[in-house]
């Protein structure tokens, strides 16, 4: 390594070790990562750090992006270079960290899962008739019915509900008012929770889901409920509200096609979101364009 890189780089480990007084753990990540950038930068003919600026701070997170790196990795190497520039101009050595502005791309964000309709139908086949039961067998039936999030289905009023008219007025995100639909199983379930409802509610309690205590029932509670309800119908995968919610959203796509009405239903602000939730892969939208777009159409004379 050329003197101008490897003398910079001892002076700042000893500085972690004396000043800092970081751990063994700590300093041999830092001398990993930053012995891994200075080989890459030799090898792109930077012999000292006076010339590396932020176009050569980018060449090396898009190598490490080529490299297969993931974002949480590059993120630390990223980090590490950012903290040795900082002490380099500390010390005067450098005028500017070139590395201030350049950062490691976000983590992708996992892909929830949902369930397939055979797994919904398990799921759902709650035929017990105490109050408790029809409760969640509502719960459920409206989350996965409506597709509702958590917080929406417990903030829900009876008077939020029309059974006559099959709709339900929610406050999602950002208190935005929406009217979703709800109908078959979802609206006759809701219908045998209001009748059993007044066993277990307070009688000045408007929310319309309600705990054994009378009162409007807490997530924590719908979330547990959920998952037991997964373990005694014996389905495979834990369950929770947002896989109900995302098999909606899956499973209105995949018999419409529509993503537009998806993200109306879901309450999403932005299209981009309702893409994420659903994992839309390239082949469908391909598809949508092809079926919908006059100059597609045109192509396929």
């Amino acid at each position: 390594m050329p003197a101008g890189l490897e003398k910079s780089l001892l002076r700042f480990y000893e500085y972690l070790r004396s000043e800092r007084e970081l751990s063994l753990h700590t300093q041999h990540n830092y001398k990993r990562q930053l012995t891994t950038l200075a080989e890459q930068l030799v090898e792109l003919g930077v012999t000292d750090w006076q010339t590396v600026d932020a176009s050569w701070v980018r060449q090396l997170a898009s190598k490490g992006m080529r490299d297969g790196l993931k974002a949480s990795s590059l993120s630390m190497r990223l980090s590490a270079l950012r903290s040795f520039l900082d002490y380099l101009v500390h010390q005067g050595e450098i005028k500017a960290n070139p590395a201030k502005g350049v950062s490691a791309p976000r983590k992708a964000r996992p892909l929830p899962k949902n369930l397939d309709v055979d797994e919904m139908d398990q799921l759902l086949d709650v035929n017990e008739d105490d109050p408790l039961s029809i409760r969640d067998r509502a719960m459920m039936e409206l989350m996965y019915g409506a597709g509702l999030r958590l917080s929406e289905l417990v903030n829900l009023d009876v008077r939020d509900i029309s059974l006559s008219k099959g709709d339900i007025r929610v406050i999602g995100k950002g208190d935005k008012e929406r009217v979703v639909p709800f109908a078959g199983l979802a609206r006759e379930w809701v219908g045998h929770w209001l009748k059993v409802r007044g066993q277990l509610a307070a009688g000045d309690e408007p929310g319309l889901f309600v705990s054994k205590l009378g009162q409007r029932i807490s997530t924590r509670n719908v979330q547990k409920r959920m998952a037991e309800w997964g373990q005694k119908q014996a389905v495979s995968s834990h369950i929770n509200p947002h896989k109900l919610r995302h098999s909606f959203a899956t499973h209105m796509l995949e018999s419409s096609g529509d993503l537009r009405a998806v993200q109306e239903l879901l309450g999403h602000a932005n299209l981009t979101t309702t893409q994420i939730y659903t994992h839309l892969d390239f082949q469908h939208l391909a598809q949508v364009y092809d079926e919908a777009h006059p100059r597609a159409k045109r192509g396929k004379r």
